[in-house]
């Protein structure tokens, strides 16, 4: 017969508690007891023999859980932070999952540090599949109910730039590419790029420029995006047209990846053969020819606060239209 028994502070009372039972039902009934006293929190796993007068094989065994915190949605999540035994491992990850269940927690997931990827099989096995990776970590995660779970995917979408620099002589910052799918095609393109993580569309557009061209640029606003799907390792993307305003004219191109870098007339720019085959090239150049004109109008970010933060973001609206009320 077994026992679990839980305490999250007083081990010598529990410890105690566990002999006295045991004794008094092993000499009324005759009934080995086992007990699992399972702790919470980061504990050493042992096990506690009963120096006493009943069978040898009773025990008091702690084993450990997981340390986690809630996440949002009636779920956990756990960091390893030692290394364990696969062996180990097992035990303190069912136990923990038993624990959670009791709980009524749904969603369990599991980060684990690169140094500790002889433990992912193990997960795996106990039902857990890989949600996403880092450079230093991967992230598991398992779903208690026996329904459909709800656990969302990982970044569905890659976000990029495409950067329209016009000067004040209808000219256009275009460059060749050195590597890449336009290599050796003589297409003059506008400067693109992807954004990096935490890094706003406004500041990724000025940085590509600045990259790819030594061109200063401020950033005026979003002209228009792209979804599209199937791109990036079967993920979608989204890609923002943006136009900046040149703060400088001397060009120094990047050597690793740009070809060559020139201001172009923009009538020039349209013309190219490439640009004519495509239509969100002819789109895109339809709205520079308007936004030239000054009769097309994008979304400018605005800063804003965030509901569930402090932290400030930015809002792509459509200020002209504000204005006009």
């Amino acid at each position: 017969m077994c026992w679990i028994f839980s305490c999250a502070h007083n081990h010598f009372w529990l410890h105690h508690f566990h002999r006295l039972f045991a004794q008094r039902t092993a000499l009324s009934s005759g009934i080995n007891i086992r007990f699992r006293a399972v702790y919470l929190g980061a504990i050493r796993s042992m096990s506690i023999p009963i120096s006493s007068s009943f069978s040898a094989n009773e025990e008091v065994e702690q084993v450990r859980l997981l340390t986690a915190i809630n996440d949002d949605y009636e779920g956990v999540i756990a960091e390893l932070k030692e290394p364990m035994e696969p062996i180990t491992f097992v035990s303190v990850l069912r136990a923990s999952i038993a624990h959670w269940r009791e709980q009524g927690k749904k969603g369990v997931w599991i980060k684990v540090p690169i140094e500790y990827v002889n433990l992912v099989e193990t997960a795996v096995k106990e039902g857990f599949w890989f949600h996403h990776a880092e450079p230093n970590y991967l992230m598991l995660v398992y779903w208690i109910p026996k329904t459909a779970h709800t656990i969302p995917s990982n970044a569905t979408h890659r976000v990029g730039i495409g950067a329209v620099v016009m000067n004040q002589n209808n000219e256009v910052l275009v460059v060749q590419e050195k590597t890449g799918k336009f290599q050796g095609t003589g297409v003059w393109k506008f400067p693109t790029g992807v954004v990096d993580q935490g890094e706003d569309i406004c500041m990724a557009a000025v940085r590509e420029v600045k990259e790819e061209t030594g061109i200063d640029a401020e950033f005026i606003e979003v002209m228009a995006f792209r979804q599209s799907h199937q791109i990036f390792f079967q993920k979608s993307d989204l890609f923002f047209v943006c136009i900046l305003r040149p703060l400088s004219h001397d060009i120094r191109k990047q050597e690793l990846e740009i070809e060559d870098a020139r201001w172009m007339p923009f009538e020039e720019y349209a013309a190219q053969e490439f640009n004519q085959k495509h239509e969100l090239l002819r789109y895109i150049i339809r709205m520079c020819s308007a936004k030239k004109d000054g009769k097309y109008y994008g979304f400018t970010p605005v800063p804003t606060m965030s509901t569930f933060s402090t932290e400030k973001n930015f809002l792509y609206l459509n200020n002209h239209s504000f204005r006009q009320e």
